[in-house]
């Protein structure tokens, strides 16, 4: 390579170079060097190095001059990154240096010869990176102290497995739902209008209405308020106004200076008594849901039907996110499988796929009692594939295999007319995964569910 084309090659990776001649302690610093360093370009005394280790950043000098002086001492290759401040406006950049370096007749280090990088885009991607990682184990150890506590709370206000099982799979949805709105705005915040709709939507339809002004809450607020939704809503189906065919519930909120308040207030329902034993709902409502919103929570058995009054303070409310996510239309199309006893699948032969292991043998063992064969469970894309040449009446699938789509064997199935249930963490508004026209149920999700979805497709097969 010449000249001219090392220069073009330097250039275009945006590589500055120079020159220490340790014999006559000269350095020279290029002009590509120069515009990346701010250090002036041509020939200076190199001052034993000093004249450039005068502008590494405070922080790192100690460390860089223990890796320069090891590297001096030994013929060969060396690197260093470190924060340097440009010699000309004061501004620190991140920097990497590569060089070699030459002994001479007397066997000390006689010459340096090397490059420098402007790494600063690189080193700033890496600490978002590592910050996103930390924000993401914060609110992981948040999700799961908050489900631990639930267990935790409803196991002690329950008197049998059936009831606990029902009771904590309704609030850890309710807890998943409001994530999965949080993680498609990036943790930015979660409207009011997609956690009422997440919760409502597909509960009764033509029985519940809901307004109110656009407003985003905080990943706690959103939290909350799913789970006090949640108890309300569990409530008017068990006992209120959702229990009739002639009740209705409304919904309305609207800002309150920085906070707001939401009213729920149920009609056309049987006559309401106030409950004659405490459980973890009613605390959940009365005293957790007004912590958590920086506010105050009234719930009143009116005997027309149910109020409850929740107001917010500011810290509640959080900014618009720049990405907003769809309302939860999807939610209307996820099975929510009614309790009309054990589903009845003996000698149906069902494909299990589900890349999560004791969730798979969870759903084994479900399919199995309910009275089915169950294929697999395949853990993995290949292991699915290869179990299809086998008799199958039906599947349930994980949308996501390890990474990978489960579209392949979807669409295997599909030919074959044999019909499958997704079920699956992702909250996708358009219906099923890959627009298949199959059931969903969303995670968490109740194994009960899955076998009585399968069940409800052989009948319909």
């Amino acid at each position: 390579m010449n000249h001219d084309r090392l220069e073009l090659a330097l250039e275009a990776a945006g590589l500055g170079e120079f020159e220490w001649d340790l014999t006559r302690d000269v350095l020279v610093v290029s002009k590509r060097m120069a515009e990346i360093t701010g250090v002036p370009a041509g020939e200076m005394p190199a001052e034993g190095g000093r004249a450039l280790d005068r502008y590494v950043h405070p922080d790192d000098l100690p460390q860089y001059l223990d890796g320069r002086s090891r590297n001096l001492g030994a013929e060969g290759r060396y690197e260093a990154e470190f924060r340097q401040v440009r010699a000309d406006d004061g501004r620190t950049i991140w920097v990497r240096i590569a060089g070699v370096v030459t002994m001479g007749s007397d066997g000390r280090p006689a010459h340096v010869a090397g490059i420098i990088q402007d790494i600063s885009e690189r080193k700033i991607e890496e600490e978002h990176r590592q910050t996103l990682m930390a924000e993401l184990d914060h609110r992981v150890k948040n999700v799961l102290a908050a489900v631990q506590a639930l267990a935790q709370q409803t196991a002690k206000r329950t008197t049998s497995l059936e009831s606990f099982l029902a009771n904590f799979a309704g609030r850890l949805k309710a807890l998943g739902s409001a994530n999965e709105l949080l993680t498609a705005a990036r943790w930015r915040g979660a409207a009011v209008e997609h956690l009422v709709a997440a919760e409502l939507g597909a509960l009764a339809p033509g029985q519940t209405t809901w307004d109110g002004p656009e407003l985003f809450l905080t990943p706690r607020a959103a939290n909350a308020l799913s789970l006090a939704l949640h108890e309300l809503a569990t409530n008017a189906v068990k006992f209120g106004a959702l229990s009739a065919e002639a009740g209705h519930v409304d919904v309305r909120w609207a800002h309150t200076g920085g906070g707001f308040e939401l009213t729920w207030a149920e009609s056309g329902g049987p006559r309401v008594q106030p409950p004659v034993r405490r459980g973890f709902g009613s605390t959940l409502l009365e005293q957790v849901t007004g912590r958590e919103l920086n506010g105050d929570t009234l719930v009143e058995y009116r005997p027309g039907g149910v109020y409850a009054r929740l107001r917010a303070g500011a810290p509640a409310v959080a900014p618009r996110p720049e990405t907003v996510p769809e309302a939860p239309a999807a939610r209307s199309t996820e099975t929510i499988v009614a309790s009309s006893g054990p589903a009845d699948l003996k000698g149906s032969r069902v494909l299990i796929v589900e890349d999560a292991v004791l969730l798979a043998l969870e759903l084994e063992t479900s399919l199995s009692e309910a009275g089915a064969e169950v294929i697999g469970p395949a853990y993995e894309l290949e292991e699915a594939m290869a179990l299809l040449d086998r008799p199958i009446d039906a599947a349930v699938l994980d949308a996501n295999l390890n990474g990978r789509s489960v579209t392949p064997v979807a669409e295997a199935l599909a030919r074959r007319q044999v019909p499958f249930v997704f079920a699956t963490g992702y909250g996708e508004t358009g219906g099923a995964p890959g627009g298949f026209d199959a059931p969903v149920i969303r995670k968490p999700y109740d194994v009960t569910q899955v076998a009585a979805a399968v069940a409800e497709l052989l009948r319909a097969g």
